[in-house]
């Protein structure tokens, strides 16, 4: 895979390089070390209207998972326990609200990375939201999303979130008072 584009969200390569510059390496690293040619779909189904090959989105996390876990990173989830207390009285939310749970794709010394290689509508939900929950509950102090370009979005399997798309949205909305820095970077095969 190759690093296509970075975009710095609240000063997020700065802070990288001064604070987790061994992590962002590593992600470098592993990025670099992924051969998307092995996620190639190999049948008559697998390519686009245009003939293109497609990818394989849910074998690409796989491989990514696998690299990540040799380098030591570890997922982390977070129970999140629902309130009825916000419901209308006429609300309708059965007997019980059934808990979730938050989860970050890897973490490790204060080091958030999350991937949107999957169905993910809105990326930054975790860029704006996500890594500021996580940070708050003491998880990490800065993060990586690794988001595929619109070209390789183009050539997965099924739909996805892409790179110009989650900058476009984070250049519209600004910086917030509450936002960590957060690095972007958009891959492509």
């Amino acid at each position: 895979m190759n690093i296509c584009g970075k975009y710095f969200h609240n000063n997020g390569l700065s802070v990288l390089e001064r604070e987790y510059n061994e992590l962002l390496e590593e992600v470098i690293d592993i990025i670099n070390g992924i051969s998307a040619s092995e996620c190639r779909i190999h049948n008559n189904k697998g390519k686009t209207t245009s003939g293109h090959v497609r990818y394989n989105r849910s074998s690409l996390n796989v491989m990514f998972k696998e690299q990540f876990i040799k380098y030591g990173w570890k997922d982390q989830k977070v129970n999140c326990d629902y309130s009825t207390i916000f419901f209308e009285e006429n609300g309708r939310f059965g007997h019980s609200i059934k808990s979730g749970f938050l989860e970050m794709d890897f973490v490790k010394d204060g080091l958030g990375v999350d991937m949107h290689l999957g169905e993910c509508a809105l990326p930054i939900y975790s860029g704006c939201a996500k890594m500021t929950i996580f940070h708050n509950l003491g998880f990490i102090e800065a993060g990586i999303e690794i988001v595929p370009t619109k070209n390789f979005a183009d050539e997965m399997s099924t739909g996805v979130s892409y790179f110009e798309q989650f900058v476009w949205d984070l250049e519209q909305r600004g910086v917030s008072d509450i936002d960590i820095p957060v690095l972007i970077l958009g891959i492509d095969k």
